[in-house]
C-alpha cells in the first residue's frame, strides 16, 4: 500500500484538530509532544477568540477546586476521568512555567494578572514548540472516509473562508467562480469547534453536523450561563434598577447558589442568574431571596409586637444593614406592599406579613427566556456522550474520530471549569490520537 506520507506529504497529517480553541489547542500540543504530526484547521481570521474575550479579557482559565458535580449532561459520569487524569494544578503548572501572572478571586476561580492574550500565547507557542500547524481561514466543504487506508482514513476537502470584504469584491467584480480547493487527509480526525455560544466570533453547529454525518445524536442545545430576560412587569420594574447588585440565593427544583445578583435594562444578570440558567427551562419559575441572612417573616413579625407603629420600609431599612439598596427598597415597596405603604404594623394582618416575609426571601419569577447565544458564555446539550469513549474521546461509531471540549453534552459551572473540560478532554484526546 502507498505510503500517504510519500504522496503529497506537505498535506498529509497524523491528526488533524478542527477548531482552533482552547481543547483543540490543548490537543495539538499534546499530540504533537508524542511527536505526531498535527495540523489545526480553523474557519476564524484568529485562533482562540472566546479565550481572548473570556473572564472579561482576563481569562478564568481554571478553578483551584474541580470536581464533577460542577458539570451537567445527560451522563453525569462522562466527564470523571479526563478530569481525574488531568486535573487543574497540571494546567496551573504550564502558566506558571510560561511566568504568566494570575491571581484567585473568590470560589477558587483563576485569572490572569494581565491579559488572557497571555493563556492564547502560551497555548499557541506550546504548539509551535512541538511543530503544530495552524492554518486559519479554512472553511472545510467535505469530510470524506477511507476505511481500506486506516494511515489515511479521513480527507478534508477546504477552500478559504472568505471575509465580509473579499465576498463583496468577488461579487462586484462578477467573480462567481468556484474557489480553489484543497485537500488533506489524516488518520485522526478531532472535532473541537465548540458550540454556538457567541456568534459574533464565529461560533457555529459545523461540530453537531460532521457528527450527525458519522450516526451521532445529539442532546438538544441551548444557551447557557446567560441573563435571564422578562416581558411583563416585573421586566419593566427590573429595567428601572439596571446597575443594582446584591448577593443572593437563587434557586429552583434542582439547586441553589448564594452568589451575587445585577439588574440590568434587559433582566436579571450576575453570576447567581448565570449558574441557575445552567439548570433553568424555559417556563420555568426560579427564586430569588433577596436577604438570605435574615428571617423576613419572623422580622416583621416581630416588629409589629415590639414597634407596632413602625412601617414596613422602616423595618426594612433599620434592620437589615442596608442589604437593600435605597432604590431596590423603593421599588419593591411599589411593587409588593404599595397598599400598605404608609399602614403602621399594628395595622396589618399577620396573614399578609407572613406572605410579604416569605415574598422577600423568596421572590419567585417567571423569566420569559435568556438573551440567548448572542451572551451566552457556553452551549448545553450537544453529542450524545453515551456514543463516545470517556477515556480517548474516540467516537464509538467511527474509528479515529474524536470529539472534544463544548461541543460534547458536558457543561461546567461558571468559574474556569469549562476550561477546565477544555484541558483536561483536549489532553486525554491527545495523549491516544
Amino acid at each position: 500500500m502507498e505510503n500517504p506520507r510519500n504522496t503529497a506529504a506537505h498535506n498529509y497529517y497524523d491528526v488533524i484538530v478542527i477548531g482552533a480553541g482552547a481543547s483543540g489547542l490543548y490537543c495539538a500540543l499534546t499530540a504533537g509532544r508524542r511527536g505526531r504530526r498535527v495540523l489545526v484547521l480553523d474557519h476564524a481570521n484568529k485562533a482562540g477568540k472566546k479565550i481572548l474575550m473570556s473572564g472579561g479579557g482576563r481569562c478564568n482559565f481554571t478553578n483551584y477546586f474541580v470536581e464533577p458535580e460542577h458539570f451537567i449532561g445527560s451522563n453525569a459520569h462522562f466527564c470523571k476521568s479526563a478530569l481525574s487524569r488531568y486535573p487543574s494544578w497540571e494546567f496551573i503548572a504550564m502558566v506558571e512555567q510560561h511566568k504568566i501572572p494570575y491571581h484567585e478571586r473568590e470560589h477558587g476561580q483563576l485569572f490572569c494578572d494581565d491579559s488572557a492574550q497571555d493563556i492564547l500565547t502560551m497555548l499557541l507557542d506550546e504548539c509551535a514548540a512541538v511543530g503544530v500547524q495552524v492554518k486559519l481561514n479554512t472553511h472545510i466543504e467535505q469530510v470524506k472516509t477511507d476505511e481500506n487506508n486506516k494511515k489515511s482514513r479521513f480527507e478534508l476537502i477546504t477552500s478559504k473562508n472568505l471575509s465580509k470584504k473579499e465576498k463583496q469584491e468577488r461579487k462586484d467584480s462578477g467573480n462567481q467562480s468556484k474557489l480553489p480547493q484543497t485537500s488533506y487527509r489524516c488518520e485522526s480526525l478531532v472535532v473541537a469547534t465548540g458550540g454556538l455560544s457567541i456568534p459574533t466570533l464565529g461560533a457555529s453547529g459545523f461540530g453537531y453536523e460532521l457528527a450527525q454525518q458519522f450516526g451521532h445524536t445529539l442532546v438538544a442545545t441551548d444557551a447557557s450561563l446567560v441573563p435571564f430576560t422578562f416581558t411583563d412587569k416585573t421586566g419593566e420594574l427590573i429595567r428601572t434598577l439596571a446597575g443594582i447588585s446584591l448577593p443572593v440565593i437563587a434557586s429552583n427544583e434542582r439547586i441553589s447558589f448564594k452568589l451575587p445578583l445585577l439588574f440590568t435594562h434587559r433582566g436579571l444578570s450576575g453570576p447567581a442568574m448565570l449558574q441557575l440558567s445552567n439548570y433553568w427551562h424555559v417556563g420555568e419559575t426560579i427564586t430569588i431571596n433577596l436577604l438570605p441572612e435574615i428571617d423576613m417573616t419572623a422580622l416583621l413579625l416581630a416588629h409589629k409586637k415590639s414597634h407596632p407603629r413602625q412601617l414596613i420600609r422602616t423595618v426594612l431599612a433599620d434592620n437589615t444593614n442596608n442589604a437593600l439598596p435605597k432604590k431596590l427598597l423603593a421599588a419593591l415597596q411599589t411593587h409588593l406592599w404599595d397598599d400598605i405603604k404608609d399602614t403602621e404594623l399594628a395595622n396589618i394582618k399577620d396573614e399578609r406579613l407572613i406572605e410579604l416575609g416569605a415574598t422577600l426571601n423568596g421572590w419567585q419569577l417567571k423569566p420569559s427566556g435568556t438573551e440567548g447565544y448572542r451572551t451566552a458564555e457556553v452551549t448545553r446539550g450537544g453529542i450524545t456522550t453515551d456514543e463516545v469513549s470517556s477515556k480517548t474521546m474516540q467516537s464509538k461509531y467511527q474509528d479515529g474520530l474524536y470529539f472534544i471540549g463544548e461541543v460534547l453534552d458536558v457543561t461546567g459551572w461558571l468559574g474556569g471549569y469549562n476550561f477546565q473540560w477544555a484541558w483536561a478532554s483536549g489532553f486525554v484526546c491527545g495523549e491516544v490520537v
